[in-house]
């Protein structure tokens, strides 16, 4: 894939051979191809991300591949990539809809630029997808990305996906609603026994017949584009349900080649009937989807990352029940905050994960105010403390709508253009200043030019964590010196 890879925790991409002027920052890992055989004043030039080409300094590479996680800002939801050292692609979540979201971006475009851009490929090929719950702010995205009627959307002109993988509890046609369908009491709890399984199931679920249980609603639409998904090889994508019965994610067990493994921590699998079944939580529906969530435990070397999904207080109860004498099992490095920075979490559950660091999903306008303070405040002080020199190293806490940015200016003149692309007219000065520009999704429908602001550009704010399997690496980006804030520690496992 690369000729080689950024060895330090950050380097400069230069423009020349000579000189200080440069195009970006490169990360530790960052793959690079080599352009030519020479090297001038200690620098090499090189092809690396987003298809940039410049000069790197030779003593900052030499590094080696590592397992990546991108925390990707989606607004309202979740999206995660990870890039393992061998270049196998794993997709977690995606957050909602394009059409939902106020930037009208997701995870989708984020991977498109990925495979596209910084790879060079002409198609997305991923390994493995995973939607941690039902709930579309967490499928969406993955929604967009496979649905062949928005390939326009993308700049790939393909997506493959090996393995598709769900947590089972679905939205199911009722009477006269949606449903998450038929429920049991058994020894004194309640367990959801109509469950999603393997890719037949999906596509009797999504066939339209009359005489077989059918998906509703925006989740039928998304299976059943999963179910039209296909691999590399041409064959037809496969679709599984997982639970903590099937201890890791199939591919991705250990061995001894050292490659990460994934273990599923959860949902916990009952047996109701001779079938299963997962345990039903008080409250509304979202209690239920959210509390069923994937919970993924990705270990590497030394190094452990948890993903939670939307589990909630509830559901996190169960588990440390669930998990009496392997609470250990929780433990972790990186853990990504439960539901986006809800409140509705169990500190004992936090205190269990003991993460050094936690990464917040969260929105802007989702109208949920999330992250709340007290989780912020509890996930400090669950976290585990490490202090050197003087100076606090973990925990940390991130979250993507801190990282996000953006350049704001005022407007000057307002040129329209023809077909062609020629300026066939110009407002500015006063005739400008009279001018108003009416908008949506705001609470003030006319803005006056004169006293608009206008976005220029956006940082996203997209959480880089990368590992060797010993050393952890955080990352985002800075705006303002477009150069990375960097935090490091060593791994506890």
């Amino acid at each position: 894939m690369f000729d080689d890879y950024v060895s330090v925790d950050s380097t400069p991409l230069y423009k020349s051979s000579s000189g200080s002027s440069k195009f970006i920052h490169l990360l530790w890992g960052d793959g690079v191809r080599f352009v030519g055989g020479s090297t001038t004043n200690g620098r090499r030039k090189v092809k690396t991300r987003g298809g940039i080409t410049g000069w790197a300094t030779v003593s900052s590479l030499g590094g080696e591949s590592l397992l990546e996680f991108y925390f990707i800002d989606v607004g309202q939801g979740d999206g995660v990539l990870i890039k393992t050292p061998d270049f196998r692609h794993i997709m977690i979540d995606g957050g909602y809809p394009r059409n939902r979201q106020d930037t009208g971006k997701n995870a989708a475009d984020f991977v498109d630029w990925k495979f596209f851009k910084d790879y060079g490929k002409s198609k997305i090929e991923l390994d493995t997808m995973l939607v941690s719950h039902c709930d579309a702010d967490h499928y969406g995205g993955l929604w967009n990305l496979l649905d062949v009627s928005m390939i326009d959307e993308l700049d790939a002109s393909g997506v493959t996906v090996e393995s598709f993988f769900h947590a089972g509890l679905s939205w199911w046609e009722g009477t006269s609603d949606r449903t998450l369908g038929p429920s049991k009491s058994v020894g004194g709890e309640k367990f959801w026994t109509r469950l999603l399984g393997n890719r037949t199931d999906a596509g009797r679920a999504t066939s339209g017949a009359s005489g077989s249980p059918q998906l509703a609603g925006w989740w039928h639409d998304f299976i059943k584009v999963a179910h039209q998904t296909k691999k590399k090889n041409g064959r037809p994508t496969e679709i599984n349900r997982l639970s903590h019965t099937d201890e890791y994610v199939p591919g991705y067990e250990p061995d001894s080649s050292g490659a990460p493994s994934i273990k599923v921590l959860g949902p916990v699998e009952f047996d109701v009937d001779g079938g299963p079944a997962l345990r039903k939580f008080g409250g509304g529906e979202s209690q239920n989807t959210n509390g069923v969530s994937l919970l993924l435990r990705v270990d590497y070397g030394r190094s452990r990352v948890m993903l939670t999904g939307d589990l909630n207080k509830a559901s996190q109860r169960k588990l440390l029940d669930d998990y009496v004498g392997e609470r250990l099992e929780f433990r972790c490095d990186v853990a990504k905050g439960c539901h986006h920075g809800s409140d509705d979490i169990s500190y004992e559950f936090l205190q269990a994960m003991n993460p050094a660091a936690t990464v917040i999903s969260s929105g802007d306008n989702e109208g949920h105010d999330h992250p709340r303070p007290s989780l912020i405040a509890a996930s400090a002080t669950t976290g585990h403390l490490e202090i050197r020199d003087d100076e606090l190293i973990t925990p940390l806490v991130y979250c993507t709508e801190l990282g996000r940015s953006v350049d704001l200016g005022f407007p000057e003149k307002l040129n329209e253009r023809d077909a062609s692309g020629a300026v066939v007219n110009t407002l500015s000065g006063v005739s400008l200043d009279r001018s108003s520009l009416e908008i949506t999704k705001a609470k003030k429908k006319e803005v006056v030019f004169e006293e608009a602001m206008v976005v220029g550009g956006l940082i996203y704010g997209l959480v880089n964590v990368r590992t060797d399997g010993e050393k952890i690496l955080c990352a985002t980006l800075d705006e303002s010196s477009s150069d990375w804030r960097i935090k490091t520690f060593d791994s506890r496992f």
